[in-house]
């Protein structure tokens, strides 16, 4: 018997499309999806009979596993509770989005253990676990309403090329599934890129709709210093540490992108494309750093979702980063180690705007000399 197959751009409720979806997953069905990848098939991964299903319905070998779809990152935690520095920060800055994280499942607490055992060697037969956050409005929907996780994989037999479309499903899978949800062509119509994390390496699995390039660039460990209008403290807080992470490296400070770190500046009141104070330049041009080309730019929810260490010249820029984005407490602290603040040396004199580039350069080394740097920086390697 043929699949059903629904339209999604002609349903007068989307919602009522979820609601069906989500029911005929509970009830053991196969459902193809539209991703911004490639349509993909799953099963919900609580129904062995139906994960075992999918695995026959697709033709494929017994030690390739299939993916897990998760509704986000914070979920993905609870089954990989011990991934790494780099693994984290690959999952906020790639998810949703068309990356596949292959992670260790080894931990005990891991919420795999509440899957059915029978599921286990469809989904971690090598030992490691494949997770996934799409960015598709419609299986996040269906994902935010399920008991737990789903099986997933692409919605065409193996060998085969991917399907991009309903008709691409139909044609491969139409009569071995039960129901296909139709939004048109993928909006990549390629695979997801698919990453293996261990500990501090990075392998590319499979080159798909984000490249190797991006992929080293995304497991930077980016530093982000916050002030109010990013024109003197900020700034000048960004050379300082960019000047002494390359001294604890061992290199130039234009090599500190190939080590693996970034560091950025940024206001919390901040302007976009203002020209830093001229004290402030002055200042660093004593250090032999030029600020010259540096443009303000205001603090945002993308540049705290990336950064992995923020650090603030006041309490009050901490408090606000906080209360506008509870998800980054973790991340942010006080540049000051004693939690004191950082003065704004703005209409000051030449020697104020001296004594606060110091009072930075000393605080930034204590927060070095408390990081272990070796831990967060990944090593990227081809597979």
């Amino acid at each position: 018997m043929s699949a059903a197959v629904i339209d999604v751009r002609s349903a007068e409720d989307v919602r009522d499309v979820v609601h069906r979806t989500v029911q005929a997953l509970a009830e053991g069905q196969l459902v193809a999806f539209p991703t911004e990848t490639v349509y993909g098939v799953a099963a919900s991964a609580l129904d062995a009979d139906a994960v075992k299903r999918l695995a026959e319905v697709k033709g494929r070998a017994a030690d390739h596993p299939m993916a897990l779809a998760v509704k986000s990152a914070d979920e993905a935690f609870d089954y990989v509770p011990d991934i790494s520095p780099l693994g984290r920060r690959l999952a906020r800055r790639c998810w949703p989005g068309p990356v596949t994280l292959v992670l260790g499942n080894n931990h005990p607490d891991s919420l795999i253990q509440r899957l059915p055992s029978q599921v286990h060697e469809f989904i971690i037969p090598r030992g490691t676990l494949g997770l996934r956050v799409p960015a598709h409005p419609l299986i996040l929907d269906v994902l935010q309403l399920m008991a737990g996780p789903l099986a997933l994989t692409s919605a065409n037999l193996t060998g085969e090329p991917d399907a991009v479309s309903a008709e691409d499903v139909i044609q491969s899978l139409g009569d071995r599934i039960d129901l296909i949800l139709d939004d048109g062509r993928s909006q990549f119509a390629q695979s997801s890129s698919v990453i293996l994390v261990h500990d501090r390496q990075v392998n590319m699995l499979r080159e798909g709709v984000v490249s190797e390039a991006a992929i080293k660039r995304l497991a930077r460990f980016l530093v982000l210093m916050v002030c109010t209008g990013n024109t003197c403290r900020s700034p000048m807080a960004e050379l300082l540490m960019r000047r002494r992470l390359a001294n604890h490296l061992g290199c130039q400070i234009d090599q500190l992108d190939e080590q693996g770190v970034q560091v950025m500046s940024a206001g919390i009141a901040a302007m976009p494309g203002g020209r830093p104070s001229i004290e402030a330049v002055n200042v660093m041009l004593e250090r032999e750093l030029d600020l010259s080309p540096h443009l303000s730019q205001p603090l945002s929810a993308h540049l705290v979702g990336h950064a992995d260490l923020i650090l603030t010249m006041t309490q009050s820029h901490r408090d606000l980063v906080v209360n506008q984005l509870p998800e980054a407490e973790n991340r942010v602290r006080l540049l000051r180690a004693d939690q004191g603040d950082i003065s704004d040396p703005i209409g000051g004199s030449i020697d104020v705007y001296r004594q606060c580039a110091d009072q930075i350069d000393a605080q930034i080394e204590i927060q070095i000399q408390q990081m272990n740097l070796e831990s967060l920086i990944g090593e990227f390697r081809s597979q």
